[in-house]
């Protein structure tokens, strides 16, 4: 039993009101959020802001895009040549037709993506 006259024991380095945090902190964060609403400055800065990310980013993803196309097709190339490479020793028959059909398969693919990604950029 504990005696009426004796106080709990808080955790060392903790407040009391250390839970309501959350709390005051979304109320502060709304309250600031209307007042500078209302600021016209504040509010300018935010649109253009906004409108700036916006454009950099579409930018920014038209870029990955053609640098993962031109990725895509530097694999292409490689594949063709190791196709080629393949098929000529298919012709003087030291080897089977499946690894130029593995080789082939290989390149038309990243041809494929390489090409794919180039025209995905185009229409953003």
């Amino acid at each position: 039993m504990r005696s009426l006259g004796r106080q709990p024991r808080r955790a060392k380095g903790k407040s009391v009101s250390s839970h309501n945090l959350g709390t005051q902190g979304r109320a502060f964060l709304r309250v600031a959020g209307r007042k500078s609403g209302e600021n016209r400055w504040v509010r300018a800065f935010y649109r253009g802001s906004s409108v700036t990310l916006g454009s950099v980013g579409r930018v920014l993803h038209v870029l990955w895009l053609e640098v993962a196309g031109v990725f895509f097709l530097v694999l292409a190339v490689v594949g063709g040549g190791t196709a080629v490479r393949e098929y000529h020793r298919y012709a003087h028959g030291a080897t089977g037709v499946g690894k130029v059909l593995l080789a082939a398969a290989f390149a038309l693919a990243f041809l494929y993506f390489g090409v794919s990604s180039f025209a995905r950029s185009r229409r953003r």
